[in-house]
């Protein structure tokens, strides 16, 4: 069994192992949440060869050598080579270092589910590692039934518990609030067009005095 966390990765060292086209989508993972990426590989990919030559990642092009994982916070094997892979796992579990190997979890200190982002809304699906595949659909799913409009449905929700917390309201009473407009459809209210409609809503689900934030 596993415990699922998000990790905050902006402005840590990450490292990955491998340059193929599968490391190139861990690759960009990690640099949409911010993190230093290094890739180390003999061959790169078009994709990653083109994010080191505009200085996105730091590219070491050639084979995986013991300690290149000292000073990384987050590893992640993605290579074809078995023994690489195993090994970079060894290393890392040494070091103390999160490691993650590409479809063999057994191999790995944390797995990666497959997410859904609507701005700050993170949606996952996780399978233990046993059905990557089966993920992967879930998600599609999710992704067809989670539009944009969640994104804003997330700033807005996060706005209006910012005032609750300045009125002072306590936190049963602001999860009860916020899980009251939700399910009464407050989604359908956002858009930019209806902001009448939004302030009546609004001001009728947590009284009158509530200001609506811009």
């Amino acid at each position: 069994m596993s415990y699922l966390v998000n990790l905050t990765v902006t402005h840590e060292p990450a490292i990955v192992v491998g340059a193929g086209t599968v490391a190139l989508r861990k690759v960009l993972g990690l640099l949409d949440a911010g993190a230093e990426v290094t890739v180390i590989a003999p061959h790169l990919c078009e994709g990653i060869k083109e994010l080191a030559d505009s200085g996105k990642v730091t590219a070491r092009q050639r084979p995986y050598q013991a300690g290149d994982l000292a000073g990384f916070r987050l590893a992640i094997a993605a290579t074809d080579d078995e023994e690489v892979n195993r090994r970079v796992s060894q290393d890392a579990r040494a070091l103390g270092v999160p490691i993650n190997v590409v479809d063999r979890p057994a191999l790995c200190t944390f797995t990666l589910p497959a997410t859904v982002k609507r701005g700050d809304l993170t949606l996952a699906v996780a399978t233990e590692g046993r059905c990557p595949a089966l993920a992967r659909a879930l998600r599609e799913e999710l992704g067809e039934r989670y539009g944009e409009d969640y994104a804003r449905l997330v700033e807005f929700m996060g706005r209006l518990r910012d005032e609750m917390i300045l009125r002072g309201w306590e936190s049963e009473r602001i999860q009860a609030a916020l899980s009251s407009l939700h399910a009464k459809g407050l989604i359908r209210y956002l858009d930019p067009a209806g902001r009448d409609a939004l302030e009546g809503f609004v001001g009728a689900e947590l009284g009158g005095d509530f200001l609506v934030p811009p």
